[in-house]
């Protein structure tokens, strides 16, 4: 279990939402010359994903390589079977992940772009329209879409290029050696990154070299914490290692704020809710957020390290589908960051202790019956690694 290599020299921007992020992407596809690396799990057809789309059109037009991925649960089968035709009749190289479940429930959750291996972004960020719910888009939202993503520039953007490559030639079709000769590739890249200074790094999770990377950086930084910890996600549902670490950094004076996203998934909530009594009685403060949907994967520690990335603090992020942070050791961005989710805390609602003690006992017998019966799929579909 490796843990996170930062790189040094880059620059990171931080992508707000779609206002930001979409044309942000689409400038950096416009500007390609040579290759496009572009995976994403939800593609709607939508405005939004119809810009997009048309934006990865023009760079094949042109010439350039452009190898795209799309989830199919995610984006839908109907829908990337009709894409895939278009973009195939466009030059544009397309695969579908795991059509039907062939390889198992894993599903890539990540949503990464690289333009010419000069630009990155990865994030939160799917390819839809900011103002519907992404999982119902007849739902309209009140507020833009709580999100982010960041643009990277710099030496990082060899790692992220490095691993959107190995994802699209694991998607093809690959002998064993071949397989294994990638393998070998990879951690050769990663340990000559071992030596570089502290900076940015980029970390993924998958089934085979990274089972619990994204984990690991967040339980180390948690580890380190001493001072603050703000953490944004919209399923919450850790292991008990990640919910320990939680309550031990407040137990020892950190002041530990949870922003959770609520009201999308009635199960969901109700897993969330069984680790409220023990997360609060610990110390850590618990914020609802009701304002938009929050579908934010954001986390500051301290003052300098942040996180922005694909991956929820959930059992099917964390231990099952494959998903994409990065990671940045710098001040200027974390207190942007920062500045980001004190807000979204201020519109907030705050839980306190006193609500839980008006909630009858059937409904607390349904949040503990919500978290077993969660706990026995994850350990079933994660094959024994969520606890």
């Amino acid at each position: 279990m490796r843990s996170v290599t930062y790189i040094a020299d880059n620059d990171i921007t931080l992508l707000h939402c779609g206002t930001d992020y979409f044309p942000a992407l689409i400038a950096a596809i416009d500007s390609a010359r040579y290759d496009i690396y572009f995976e994403t799990y939800i593609f709607a057809d939508d405005d939004t994903g119809n810009a997009v789309k048309a934006a990865l059109i023009r760079a094949a037009g042109r010439g350039v390589q452009v190898f795209m991925i799309t989830d199919w649960f995610g984006t839908g089968n109907a829908r990337a079977k009709r894409m895939h035709a278009e973009l195939e009749a466009a030059k544009v190289h397309h695969r579908i992940f795991n059509p039907w479940f062939r390889r198992g429930v894993t599903r890539t959750h990540r949503k990464i772009c690289v333009v010419d291996r000069d630009v990155a972004l990865v994030g939160g960020i799917n390819i839809n329209d900011d103002m519907f719910c992404d999982y119902d888009h007849r739902i309209a939202l009140s507020a833009p879409r709580w999100d982010f993503a960041v643009q990277v520039r710099g030496p990082l953007v060899g790692a992220i290029h490095q691993e959107a490559q190995a994802q699209w030639a694991r998607l093809g079709k690959m002998g064993l050696l071949k397989r294994i000769h990638l393998y070998r590739e990879l951690r050769a890249v990663n340990k000559a990154q071992a030596r570089s200074v502290v900076k940015a790094g980029f970390v993924v999770r998958d089934n085979l070299r990274n089972r619990r990377t994204i984990q690991r950086a967040y339980l180390q930084a948690l580890g380190q914490a001493r001072h603050s910890v703000l953490l944004a996600n919209p399923y919450f549902a850790p292991g008990r290692k990640f919910r320990e670490a939680l309550a031990s950094a407040a137990l020892r004076g950190v002041e530990v704020v949870l922003l959770i996203g609520v009201g999308e998934i009635w199960l969901q909530d109700a897993v969330a809710h069984s680790f409220y009594p023990k997360l609060l009685d610990a110390g850590v403060k618990l914020v609802e957020y009701h304002k938009t949907q929050l579908h934010a994967k954001v986390a500051v520690v301290d003052d300098d390290w942040a996180t922005v990335g694909s991956s929820n603090v959930d059992g099917l992020s964390l231990f099952l589908n494959q998903e994409a942070n990065v990671v940045v050791k710098d001040a200027a961005f974390a207190l942007a960051l920062r500045g980001h989710i004190e807000r979204a805390i201020a519109d907030g609602v705050v839980v306190h202790k006193d609500d839980f003690a008006h909630v009858g006992r059937l409904r607390r017998l349904g949040y503990e019956a919500a978290f077993i019966l969660y706990k026995l799929a994850m350990r079933v579909f994660a094959m024994g690694k969520y606890a």
